[in-house]
């Protein structure tokens, strides 16, 4: 695992993941940095999607083609509003990240990078989302040895540095150089 500061559309990844909303039409910056670097073809496969498949809750997500971003695909990911945590946001969340895995895994993909879901407009902690990411990729990456890069690429420093601090304290043993991912 890795966590960088960096426009997640410009990585060279098997598949990026999108913090979406249900209609996969319009979350928050991430969201909006993506569809501009996709071109005008993602928003007409999202609504094709959405058309066909019905919306995406939060949990869940989604599938598309990459079009004119370096990566095979993007997997869009709806997470939870944060209502202060009574109402099952944290599971939420964790289910949108385990799922973008499971689709990523089931396309062949061995390098994702996630954004931190859900931290923008839907107002989750940061801390908090980065326990939640952290946690399931770890989960992930011990019983999915296909996966040979994870990246959490943040927008800027506090949300890095949030991470980072995390893997320091809990998953240290988790984070080193070669395959990135936990040793069998």
């Amino acid at each position: 695992m890795r966590v960088i500061k960096a426009d997640i559309t410009t990585l060279t990844v098997d598949a990026i993941v999108n913090s979406a909303d249900a209609d996969l039409t319009g979350g928050g910056e991430v969201d909006k940095a993506i569809h501009k670097a996709a071109g005008p073809e993602l928003r007409k496969a999202c609504r094709t999607y959405v058309l066909e498949q019905g919306r995406c809750f939060a949990g869940g997500a989604s599938l598309t083609e990459s079009f004119n971003l370096p990566c095979r695909f993007v997997i869009h990911a709806v997470g939870p509003t944060w209502v202060g945590g009574g109402d099952g946001e944290v599971a939420l969340l964790a289910r949108a990240y385990a799922r973008s895995f499971e689709l990523a895994r089931l396309h062949g993909a061995h390098t994702i990078a996630f954004p931190a879901i859900a931290t923008g407009q839907y107002g989750f902690p940061k801390p908090t989302a980065a326990a939640v990411a952290l946690t399931v990729a770890v989960q992930v990456l011990e019983l999915e040895p296909q996966f040979e890069s994870v990246t959490f690429c943040t927008y800027d420093d506090d949300t890095r540095q949030i991470y980072e601090a995390l893997i320091e304290e809990g998953y240290q043993n988790y984070l080193h150089q070669g395959k990135q991912r936990p040793p069998a």
